[in-house]
């Protein structure tokens, strides 16, 4: 949760940039994407090894 806290004299633009940046931070649109649609379990172990042997070529 992106909890913001305004500060004196602070602007509402600066909030809004301070929420966007806090925001991409911590991914959450990208978790957001990630739960939108139920995986099954077997595709998703098959997506995790995917990744694996992607980051072992890499190496």
């Amino acid at each position: 949760m992106v909890v913001i806290t305004k500060k004196k004299g602070e602007s509402k633009d600066a909030l809004f940039r301070k929420f966007s940046k806090t925001f991409i931070e911590e991914n959450i649109v990208d978790e957001v994407r990630k739960r939108q649609f139920y995986k099954k379990p077997s595709l998703a172990r098959k997506e995790k090894e995917k990744e694996r042997a992607q980051r072992r070529y890499r190496r």
